[in-house]
């Protein structure tokens, strides 16, 4: 039987792969270690529990608006004037099921066969298949870690073409836990208003931040507000992971795209996860105060760990639960004979020799680095840490 020739040109997840070999080896009782898998490792407060099972009680259960219950579309509006001065209305708001679902709509709602996204690298490895899934083009821009991760805004210039449609920004980002300047924000928004472009902002990650302020790119000028389509959810901020609720803030014009190209794939989400996600949003975030200051510590500790490691470096992360690792220095050398010939082949060797569990960098477009999330307790990150120590003290 015949297979779309789309679909079958779609990667698997990377991250998901190393976490299920990483989940197979543990049933069979291995003691691996995993920092793999992006979500929080805290429990979702009691408080919003509640909120679901009062849904419950209470019979709402039904469909939704395909957008969103109206009073969680006003409380993200009230959470972005709260947080960035931002005015928007709830019009302009459409809820899906998780920020995963939120990109697929912007992509299937802005991006015409042919149609190109510039992403900068490192970048959360969905960007890029999500865009070809609308029949677009991914355009990669690399940065440095010399610069932070932030990619040069001459080497975006350079990259745009008269089919390009959208810049994508991720900060705090995944996987480098990089933030965004504002001067670096600035001339992507003079970019975009040169070249009639959408900036995608993915804000996923932007109340886990330490000593810094995430900038949105929406609060620059009224015209990088207007072209700024943002991104953003429950799961990260509260440990909301499994329960599936995103959302976008547009123009009011491709909100409604969004919305009825929703009503035809997934239709509303999870009606009880959405009185969840309000509950959390009203909720006095002290659980979320809780929760940063403990993946601060985390970074702290993991940061000066990879800087022990003869061959092995990071910077300090500014935001999110992730560091990118410096393995460039062992590229080439051999482990028991094995050589490690790219990041692939470095996870794979570490995962089998030392039962830890990491993701290749070449799955966030930059060859060289692996991915360590620190969304585990500090005693799995001391005894994680300690056996790669071990495993380079035996690469040659």
């Amino acid at each position: 039987m015949q297979l779309s020739k789309k679909a079958l040109g779609i990667s698997p997840s990377l991250t998901l792969g190393i976490s299920a070999m990483a989940s197979e080896m543990k049933k069979r009782g291995e003691d691996v270690i995993s920092f793999g898998i992006g979500e929080p490792d805290f429990d979702t407060p009691d408080y919003i529990k509640r909120a679901a099972v009062l849904a419950i009680q209470e019979g709402r259960t039904k469909y939704t608006p395909v957008a969103g219950i109206p009073e969680l579309k006003k409380a993200i509006c009230d959470r972005y004037f709260e947080k960035y001065g931002l005015k928007y209305d709830p019009s302009q708001v459409v809820v899906s099921n998780g920020a995963k679902q939120a990109l697929f709509n912007i992509f299937q709602s802005i991006l015409n066969p042919g149609d190109e996204v510039i992403l900068l690298a490192p970048y959360w490895l969905t960007y890029p298949e999500q865009v070809r899934m609308a029949d677009g083009v991914p355009v990669f821009v690399q940065s440095r870690e010399e610069d932070g991760f932030q990619a040069d805004p001459a080497a975006i210039e350079a990259a745009v073409t008269k089919k390009t449609r959208a810049i994508l920004l991720n900060s705090p980002s995944n996987p480098g836990g990089n933030v965004y300047g504002k001067k670096v924000l600035e001339q992507i928004a003079r970019i975009a208003r040169e070249n009639d472009l959408y900036i995608i902002s993915d804000e996923i990650y932007d109340e886990l931040v330490y000593d810094v302020k995430t900038i949105s790119p929406a609060t620059l000028s009224q015209d990088a507000k207007a072209r700024t389509i943002i991104v953003n959810g429950v799961s990260k901020t509260f440990a909301m992971t499994g329960w599936r609720i995103g959302y976008a803030i547009s123009d009011p014009a491709l909100a409604k795209v969004m919305a009825s190209y929703q009503s035809h794939s997934t239709s509303n989400a999870c009606s009880i996860s959405q009185y969840a996600a309000l509950a959390a949003f009203q909720g006095l975030k002290e659980d979320l105060r809780c929760m940063v200051c403990v993946f601060a510590a985390r970074a702290k500790l993991l940061y000066e760990l990879i800087n022990e490691i003869p061959g092995l470096s990071c910077q300090m992360p500014k935001g999110a639960f992730y560091v990118f690792a410096n393995i460039r220095p062992v590229l080439g050398k051999k482990y028991n004979g094995q050589t490690i010939t790219d990041s692939v082949k470095f996870c794979e060797l570490l995962l089998k020799e030392k039962l830890v569990a990491a993701v290749p960098g070449i799955a966030f477009g930059t060859e060289g680095y692996v991915r360590i999330s620190y969304a585990t307790s500090e005693m799995n990150i001391q005894r994680g840490l300690a056996r790669i120590g071990e495993f380079f003290k035996n690469i040659v």
